[in-house]
């Protein structure tokens, strides 16, 4: 090689790979591999962006003023202390960047969603990842793995890929438990799903102090993955850096109009809802009927438990074969299980019916 070099760090990566949208002689696929919200698009939020097709070749408020302004107003938060970004994935990109680098140490669970250790070791970081305990992260155990070189802990609540919730009693011994100079992000990507009263997405521990940065995502509830919008909720300090770091025109024109008309659209994040606590738990016990373990799960998604990762592959196999496909787990460190997205009803019960017909096949008896 004599053309330029990349830094060791970035060799060490493997890409990120996307839930997958077609498979090979389906005539109708069934897509439940990246956690998509099951109603699409709010028709405001469709509305909206289309409405503002001739501006494109204007530029969009570098700050999202007022985007902030919305969120502000929908969750009762400080607008000064909203950052918004292209996904919450350019925002764990530039805490990696801000707060690690070189001769630091990041923190996340075992089971962790990937892009953590993917913008970690990209900042030069060297990204620790704590053993869990029945697939749920273990407050004790990250506790014991601080040590001065600590710069950044990530805790996914709930969790991507595994479902699973920390109660909020753990989250506070956690912030308690850690350094004042350890930042702490709560990335609470799936927190409209969430059926526990005493939930806290993070608002609260970021309010309490200067050392902890709250994450969202307009990609899941909401419906606008495809337009790339997240938010962090954060002290001013974390704020004034990222705003000297982020990309100055960040988030596109569409994407800031569809947002703001997402949080104002009625009833839709009730209904979506309502819709997955009651169809997670079909889904979890139609699986659970044909003999598949499924873990339990506060997102819009299942763990689905095959026991053997030659018995999940066989299940892959199966369903892709049926124009269904879901998100195998392999990255994950999860090779026996399958992640499942809660779909329409429809979706809900298509999955039922073939991975019922896939139990009762040889691929079953892996």
């Amino acid at each position: 090689m004599t053309g330029p070099r990349p830094r060791p760090e970035v060799l060490k990566i493997a890409p990120y790979v996307a839930g997958e949208s077609k498979t090979p002689g389906a005539n109708r696929v069934v897509k439940l591999s990246s956690n998509e919200g099951a109603f699409g698009v709010p028709p405001g939020a469709a509305a909206a962006a289309a409405a503002v097709a001739q501006e494109l070749h204007r530029y969009p408020d570098g700050g999202s003023a007022e985007l902030r302004r919305a969120i502000g107003v929908r969750f009762g938060l400080d607008p000064a202390r909203i950052v918004c970004g292209t996904g919450s994935d350019e925002l764990i990109q530039h805490l990696c960047h801000i707060y690690g680098g070189p001769g630091s140490d990041i923190l996340m669970s075992m089971h962790g969603f990937t892009m953590y250790q993917i913008a970690g070791t990209y900042a030069g970081s060297r990204v620790i990842k704590v053993p869990e305990r029945d697939l749920t992260a273990d407050v004790d155990a990250i506790l014991a793995a601080v040590t001065p070189a600590t710069r950044l802990v990530f805790l996914a609540n709930p969790n991507n890929p595994t479902g699973s919730l920390l109660a909020q009693s753990a989250v506070v011994r956690l912030r308690r438990g850690l350094p004042d100079a350890v930042l702490l992000v709560l990335d609470a990507a799936y927190a409209e799903y969430v059926d526990q009263a005493e939930y806290d997405a993070g608002a609260a521990l970021v309010d309490a102090g200067d050392n902890t940065v709250m994450l969202r995502t307009f990609s899941k509830v909401f419906g606008l993955g495809g337009l790339r919008v997240g938010w962090a909720y954060a002290p001013a300090g974390v704020v004034d850096a990222l705003n000297r770091v982020r990309g100055v025109f960040n988030v596109n024109l569409a994407a800031q109009a569809a947002a703001v008309a997402a949080l104002a659209e009625p009833q839709w994040v009730e209904r979506s809802r309502a819709h997955n606590s009651e169809w997670r738990a079909r889904l979890s016990a139609a699986l659970q009927a044909v003999g598949i373990k499924v873990w339990p799960s506060q997102g819009n998604f299942v763990l689905a438990d095959f026991a053997t990762a030659a018995r999940a592959a066989a299940a892959d196999a199966w369903l892709r074969q049926r124009g269904i496909i879901v998100r195998a787990m392999g990255a994950y460190d999860l090779p026996h299980c399958l992640r499942i997205t809660v779909g329409t009803a429809e979706d809900c019960a298509l999955m039922a019916e073939t991975l019922h017909g896939f139990m009762g096949s040889p691929g079953a008896e892996l």
